[in-house]
């Protein structure tokens, strides 16, 4: 909604009347918001604490604010309602966005509220056999395609119920997200698996345009100024949604009734269901794919760049989260249970010789003495001089004149036997 009161959306519009009051502080900052081109959910989430501030101070105006009150706030929320971390961070970001870029107020201690310390958390990966079995509990359709297209190319939720159509290039094997976080563009893989079902949902989601041009609905939504750029891209077949939704819906801010994509809130809970159908106990997500995509490129051999470059990672940092999943329990290491364990199962150990002859009777039967080794034999006769295994140049006094029998050739011996 412009200053002025109108509804009309576009900023190149003039009023036709001027303002005669200040827009509404929610108003303002929803202008702000959509200035700065941030997202559609970023705009409901500053909203909703901006409401949730102002109404836990009784409908106080934020000017009239301090520290105090937005540190009371923080409290609040981290002390009776026990929000997460990160939900601790969104609501400052909300109320630090609120002052500065909205009310225009440079205050000293806004940089000086503390941010809560953010939790460093292992990702959820499933395995081959969990994620196979998630994927059969899904019901055929959309839902089952779109987690298949998740788990195969490590994109976000949102990133594929965004799809267009013109960002599957079959012949190229390759699939452009568009716009993902951070608004930066990357090209992932369309797997061999895909591209059968995929033309098929193509035909369908081809059905509903056609259906859309006959009923002379608007087009769908284009990201910034494409739609007055290009008067006919929204209704063309090549910006259609990939997965477009069964009924059609209106638009939040512009108000007009078009084909909207699927929403996301109905994807999670037939994943949620599925997760539970398959019996699988961990707290799994449709991000989860993600997760378990970078997981398992990694145990295949892939590169770590390689797999930055597949998930849009701005630091590869991001990325060596996965890594850490990759470690097996402890480093690696061998629990001494597990030592012990394997000691209780092995064969007993037989005693050392002297305690099992010490349990002998004078009647049991004695093993024959065993054969040793006959002692050096040192000659005096210099053509057999010590031995050089003894290192010794004289020979002993015990032996001073033993007179050695000679040794005979073996190889001699053995040409003798044959």
């Amino acid at each position: 909604m412009s200053a002025s009161g109108s509804t009309n959306d576009d900023p190149l519009a003039v009023p036709t009347q001027p303002t005669s009051r200040p827009p509404r502080l929610l108003d303002a900052l929803r202008q702000q918001i959509r200035y700065l081109h941030y997202s559609l959910r970023t705009e409901e989430a500053y909203v909703h604490w901006v409401r949730a501030f102002i109404r836990y101070h009784r409908l106080r105006h934020p000017a009239e604010m301090s520290r105090d009150d937005i540190e009371a706030f923080l409290t609040w929320l981290a002390t009776e309602r026990r929000v997460a971390p990160s939900t601790h961070s969104q609501a400052l970001s909300a109320l630090l966005f609120l002052y500065q870029k909205v009310l225009n107020i440079s205050l000293p201690w806004l940089d000086d509220v503390g941010r809560p310390k953010p939790q460093r958390r292992l990702p959820v990966v499933l395995s081959h056999d969990e994620v196979a079995r998630v994927l059969a509990a899904l019901p055929e359709g959309p839902h089952r395609l779109l987690a298949e297209l998740l788990y195969g190319t490590g994109m976000r939720l949102m990133e594929g119920l965004r799809l267009r159509v013109k960002d599957i290039e079959f012949e190229r094997r390759a699939i452009i997200v568009r716009e993902g976080k951070g608004f930066k563009d990357r090209v992932v893989m369309l797997p061999a698996a895909l591209e059968a079902p995929l033309r098929a949902q193509l035909a369908d989601a081809h059905r509903l345009w056609a259906d859309d041009r006959a009923a002379q609905l608007a087009g769908v939504w284009l990201p910034h100024a494409l739609e007055r750029k290009y008067p006919r891209a929204a209704l063309s077949w090549s910006w259609h949604w990939v997965f477009p939704q069964a009924q059609t819906s209106t638009d939040p801010r512009s108000g007009l009734v078009r084909r909207h994509h699927l929403p996301d809130q109905a994807f999670q809970r037939a994943f949620r269901a599925a997760v539970a159908a398959a019996g699988i106990d961990k707290p799994a997500s449709p991000h989860t794919l993600r997760h378990s995509f970078a997981t398992h490129l990694l145990q295949s051999g892939y590169d770590i760049r390689t797999v930055q470059e597949l998930l849009g990672h701005a630091d590869v940092s991001t990325t060596m989260v996965y890594t850490h999943v990759l470690r097996l329990g402890g480093g690696a290491v061998r629990s001494p249970l597990d030592n012990l364990a394997v000691a209780r199962s092995a064969p007993p150990v037989p005693s050392p010789p002297q305690a099992r002859y010490a349990t002998l009777t004078p009647d049991t039967p004695r093993r024959p003495p065993r054969a040793r080794e006959p002692e050096p034999c040192y000659s005096s006769n210099p053509a057999n001089p010590v031995p050089r295994s003894t290192g010794r140049r004289h020979r002993p006094a015990a032996h001073a004149g033993r007179r050695c029998p000679a040794t005979p050739n073996s190889t001699a011996a053995a040409t003798s036997a044959s």
